[in-house]
């Protein structure tokens, strides 16, 4: 019979080292402070010099091992260079989360190829980037990891509202992810994504205030769509990501993980009740 222990150490990450992407603010700082409080080791890489200031100050002060460093993921030499200093200095990275990311709202017809492009440099080459340095390294090393991508809803399902080239890269992280779990899988390495629906972070209320009634009808719009009736939780998104990261899921690789509160299930002309 197993006991309350061995479940526990299941989900325990004490002596894990966790790499967040876009780890400052928003889901990924959640992501952070969860696996932080399980144990892990936490580094930091994003581009927000201030935020990531106030993030590891605060992340330290709750006891949680932490390290920032200012980086962009859509440069190649960087990256390397930042998954490798993560080893030398701190240990080898055995939990990557793939969160750092860009938004675009602008119409197919209007949108402009330096726009495109640069959506698709961070949110899927960058994610691919980063999650070979780490892959890389944890071969040589013989050990196994996690990579669990952050996706979105809007990857399978099209949003509208101007959102080709976010929900395109976001298709793309989905493939990415199940490739790369087809290929590193004998390498002991899982990978996985998740696919939030909208979830209520400081960006996502810029987005839905806009002034006069438009803001509240866009809101009340996407909320009909999600049955439990409610935006996502960044912590709710924490916590899926600290669940494909332990040896509680040790048997899956490969899995787009909807934390959507139904979204995807609902059929566009359904009703919640």
């Amino acid at each position: 019979m197993i006991t309350a222990q061995a479940i526990a150490t299941l989900y325990d990450l004490t002596g894990r080292i966790a790499l967040v992407t876009g780890g400052a603010a928003g889901i990924g700082l959640a992501v952070a402070r969860h696996l932080g409080a399980q144990g892990a080791k936490i580094v930091i890489i994003d581009n927000r010099s201030d935020e990531l200031t106030t993030a590891t100050r605060d992340l330290a002060a709750a006891g949680i091992g932490v390290t920032g460093w200012v980086g962009d993921i859509s440069r190649e030499a960087e990256v390397n260079a930042l998954v490798d200093r993560a080893r030398d200095e701190i240990g080898l990275i055995d939990i990557l989360v793939n969160n750092a990311g860009i938004g675009s709202h602008t119409l197919p017809e209007l949108v402009e190829l330096s726009e495109w492009q640069r959506v698709m440099d961070i949110d899927l080459t960058g994610s691919f980037l980063v999650a070979r340095a780490v892959a890389r390294n944890l071969m040589a090393a013989g050990q196994r990891g996690s990579i669990v991508n952050i996706s979105s809803i809007a990857g399978t399902s099209a949003l509208g509202r101007g959102n080709i080239s976010y929900s395109v890269a976001k298709a793309g992280v989905n493939q990415m992810t199940r490739e790369m779990a087809v290929e590193w899988a004998g390498a002991g390495i899982r990978v996985n994504a998740i696919q939030p629906c909208q979830v209520n972070t400081p960006g996502f209320s810029l987005l839905v205030q806009t002034p006069g009634p438009e803001g509240k009808a866009l809101l009340a719009r996407m909320v009909r769509g999600i049955p439990l009736g409610r935006l996502a939780e960044a912590e709710d998104i924490a916590a899926a990501v600290h669940f494909l990261a332990c040896d509680a899921s040790a048997m899956i690789t490969g899995v787009l993980l909807p934390v959507d509160g139904g979204n995807l299930a609902l059929n566009a002309g359904g009703t919640a009740r």
